[in-house]
């Protein structure tokens, strides 16, 4: 279940579920991309529980780091596996959207109004 338990500075941190493939990564993206309909121009993924993660749920991370983009705003990628993080690597989405270690590090990047109405 995504769950999206914390603001930070008007910056949502939505916790990503334990395994994000084919069967749920649409409906975490749409939920994502509820949030920036609502006005958030930025947003953490906290990927610490994330325990699988197919080709699915790569490409939801990626629309969602585009339509921020065509916002203006900011997708910010913390806590991913140091396995993933290798295939992030490989798959050369670092020089697209870099995995910060921590949330703390991601939000560290200071989003200013990063949701119009909070």
């Amino acid at each position: 279940m995504l769950r999206v338990p914390v603001r930070h500075a008007d910056t949502p941190v939505v916790r990503l579920p334990s395994e994000v493939d084919y069967e749920n990564a649409d409906d975490v993206g749409a939920r994502c991309e509820g949030l920036i309909k609502e006005g958030c121009r930025a947003l953490v993924l906290d990927a610490s529980e994330v325990q699988y993660l197919d080709s699915s749920g790569i490409s939801m991370i990626i629309t969602l780091s585009r339509v921020l983009d065509s916002h203006a705003g900011a997708l910010r990628l913390a806590a991913l596996s140091d396995h993933y993080q290798q295939v992030w690597r490989l798959l050369g989405l670092d020089s697209l959207l870099p995995v910060f270690p921590t949330v703390n590090a991601a939000l560290d990047g200071r989003f200013i109004g990063a949701c119009a109405d909070s």
